[in-house]
């Protein structure tokens, strides 16, 4: 059954399910990047709303869709329409990676579902004219690397263009976190690293990276990752991060100094505190996951050892430090994190240039991440970033 309902103040097309409608309300916002067609969604949403809430029909009705495309992908490829091949397979990623998002314990249907989100957005990569997205492993610690993608800059002359790190969040990819407009970004003359780091994307489903409350240590190694190559200035590079990210992001900029700028792509403050209030409330308020997902991507195996483990998600006492420019993005309604804990953190931040920005539902981008209205943050943030960065 649905884990809690929606409210009426954004598209909700599952009324009485907040999780099925956050996920299909984000997915239609990517459509103006072309990440997804609403004609195709709406016959995946026709076919879910006959079993509401169970996650292996949202599971097959996807990764149905995701074949479907993908096939429409392959045929273009060999016909040799390479930028048509490229729009159907940019839409097959989006289908099969959110279709295997509330698919746990990851199971061999679930990995395969996944890996082929990843083969398609290789191929998006390898066919599309713009912009150019390289693959890249960034070294990290034991010998693991974390798996990520250079999206570079254009419109810009510079050999060296300043760069933003991209993480991703709770339960994000780096594949889908493309679609959240880097785009746009890119045409503002900065390059983008997007990273699946500990316990997101690949890292944790191929690599068994974990999620950890020390995120610096992933954003020190796409620093030094940055610091060897010659078509980006890693002196001139920003940490952005989102959802959960609101965590990885503010503690990076913190900890990591080499970083000039900071967004914080909706608020995190007391994350052990917020998943308590979770456990407690048997998982009915709204989340953008099942409940469990907090117990595998930290390798725990109860909820009271994730807890135990939550501990050190605590920004107080961390922000405290941070030098950088510093903006926070946040909704007035979002249901997962309170205005509160947005309040907290931004008052927290030691950085003299600081800025919140606070979303109404009267002008949209309300809810968690804007994902209601996602143009009005992405280019809110993005010329944020224009600003500090000076490309």
């Amino acid at each position: 059954m649905p884990e809690a309902a929606a409210n009426t103040n954004w598209f909700t097309y599952f009324p009485k399910d907040y999780r099925w409608s956050a996920a299909f309300c984000g997915m239609v916002g990517w459509a103006k990047w072309g990440a997804t067609e609403i004609g195709e969604m709406d016959q995946v949403g026709r076919r879910l709303a006959k079993k509401l809430g169970d996650d292996n029909h949202w599971f097959r009705e996807w990764v149905r869709m995701g074949d479907h495309v993908r096939g429409l992908g392959m045929a273009a490829e060999r016909q040799g329409h390479t930028l048509t091949a490229a729009a159907h397979h940019q839409r097959a990623v989006v289908y099969y990676q959110m279709g295997e998002r509330f698919r746990t314990p990851k199971d061999k249907k679930g990995l395969a579902a996944f890996r082929k989100g990843v083969d398609c957005f290789r191929r998006l990569a390898r066919l599309t004219d713009r912009p150019r997205i390289e693959p890249v492993e960034i070294p990290f610690e034991r010998g693991k690397k974390l798996p990520g993608y250079l999206v570079h800059a254009e419109n810009t002359n510079k050999s060296r263009p300043p760069v933003t790190v991209f993480f991703d969040g709770l339960d994000g990819t780096k594949e889908m976190h493309f679609m959240w407009g880097i785009r746009d970004l890119v045409r503002r003359g900065i390059s983008c690293l997007i990273c699946d780091g500990p316990g997101t994307g690949e890292a944790i489903r191929f690599r068994k990276i974990y999620l950890r409350h020390d995120y610096e240590a992933a954003g020190s190694a796409a620093l030094d990752y940055l610091e060897t190559r010659k078509d980006v200035n890693a002196k001139r590079a920003a940490i952005m991060a989102v959802s959960l990210g609101g965590y990885y992001a503010p503690r990076m900029a913190s900890l990591e100094p080499r970083y000039k700028a900071c967004v914080a792509w909706g608020a995190i403050w007391d994350y052990y505190a917020t998943w308590k209030r979770r456990i407690e409330a048997s998982f009915k308020a709204e989340l953008s996951v099942p409940g469990h997902h907090i117990m595998w991507i930290l390798n725990a195996k109860s909820l009271d050892e994730a807890l135990q483990k939550l501990e050190g998600f605590r920004l107080d006492g961390v922000v405290q430090k941070m030098k950088c420019p510093f903006l926070l993005t946040h909704g007035a309604d979002d249901k997962q994190i309170p205005m509160r804990d947005a309040r907290a953190l931004f008052n927290a931040v030691g950085s003299k240039d600081k800025t919140i920005r606070v979303f109404t539902v009267k002008e949209g981008g309300a809810q968690h991440c804007h994902r209601d209205n996602l143009s009005l943050g992405t280019s809110y943030i993005f010329d944020w970033l224009q600003e500090k960065l000076r490309p």
